[in-house]
């Protein structure tokens, strides 16, 4: 079962970056052990991956359906896979793991159950939710889910004293970064980044991309009018920016979303729950020190990966500043932790630990 399970997740992720914010979904036909069909969901608002790896085929009774996902058995932009499925004559079906949308939450089996087919739920069910780990998140919690990113030296850097940070980290983990930024539907940075960068925060790979919203935080509105990425810009900030300054980053095209201000800082808890009505199910933090040391004091990261290429540069600044934690057992842990490596760099991947 698993090897069939397996080539469903392959045909999944090759809706990456395209179908956000839903979930990325595999199916394959088998018939006496042979793959005979195979679909995933290829846009957002498309068929499901049901659909296209049934399409019009009928009489399917000996055959059996491996899915990555539970089938919906709702109406939304297309109808319920449950229906076609029941349709078809498929009296086998194996599903890697229930979806948690509560509009589905295990009644999608239960409809199929009750027309006499057979469903076996749990087959590669750690591997499935990882891949949906954005989407799994956003459907229960309905706010974005935070990976900070950054690349240091061996000796814990990211930058000489005096900001040079062109280039730490090789090429190869660069177009990693870019392969994790199309998947996200937000790039977060602090205003001294485009202050003194003046970035795009898009997606830079050969062909098709998506593009993540550049967010950047402002509190006081400091942002150049010049900056190249207001037209696609959420401008994050406090009621100490002006009105005016408002008024001229929207005639720009950016979105300005106020919060209180938390000693003259952007609330992120507020941003988050701002950023979750509009639909940003993830967020890539590609800031500062600073940004990163509030988002981890605010207890709002879930992903870490740090980039680390072998080099030594003494003096410098660290990937996290201002969270000042006293003792060795106040360390914030990391589990679940993978390690990579791109050419010469190391890539230490792992999810905040939270009791």
């Amino acid at each position: 079962m698993s090897k069939y399970m397996k080539r469903a997740i392959e045909l999944a992720k090759k809706g990456r970056g395209f179908v956000s914010p839903n979930p990325l979904v595999g199916a394959v036909l088998v018939r006496n052990d042979q793959i005979i069909s195979e679909g995933y969901h290829e846009v957002y608002g498309g068929n499901h991956a049901e659909v296209n790896a049934i399409g019009q085929m009928k009489d399917l009774e000996d055959v059996s359906l491996y899915v990555t996902l539970e089938p919906c058995c709702h109406y939304g932009k297309t109808p319920p896979c449950t229906e076609l499925i029941i349709r078809s004559g498929i009296k086998h079906v194996v599903v890697a793991t229930l979806d948690p949308n509560p509009l589905v939450a295990g009644k999608g089996v239960q409809i199929l159950r009750d027309h006499g087919i057979e469903v076996e739920v749990g087959i590669l069910e750690d591997e499935s939710k990882i891949m949906n780990e954005i989407f799994n998140h956003f459907i229960i919690h309905k706010r974005p889910f935070v990976i900070m990113k950054y690349a240091m030296t061996l000796d814990g850097k990211i930058s000489t004293l005096t900001g040079d940070s062109k280039w730490i980290s090789g090429d190869l983990s660069r177009k990693y970064v870019h392969q994790v930024r199309q998947i996200v539907s937000g790039i977060l940075v602090g205003v001294d980044t485009v202050i003194k960068d003046d970035p795009m925060l898009n997606t830079r790979l050969d062909g098709k991309c998506s593009h993540p919203r550049p967010i950047v935080l402002d509190s006081r509105g400091r942002i150049p009018l010049t900056s190249r990425l207001l037209d696609r810009a959420i401008v994050a900030t406090t009621e100490l920016m002006s009105e005016s300054t408002k008024r001229e980053l929207e005639d720009k095209g950016a979105k300005v979303l106020v919060t209180k201000s938390l000693d003259g800082r952007v609330d992120l808890e507020e941003l988050m729950i701002k950023l979750g009505h509009m639909n940003i199910d993830s967020i890539l933090v590609e800031g500062g020190g600073r940004v990163h040391g509030s988002f981890l004091e605010k207890n709002l990261v879930h992903k870490v990966q740090a980039f680390v290429a072998p080099k030594l540069l003494g003096e410098g600044i660290s990937p996290i500043r201002g969270l000042e934690l006293k003792k060795m057992n106040e360390a914030i842990l990391l589990n679940k932790v993978t390690y990579y490596t791109f050419g010469n760099d190391l890539m230490v991947e792992g999810y905040i630990e939270r009791s």
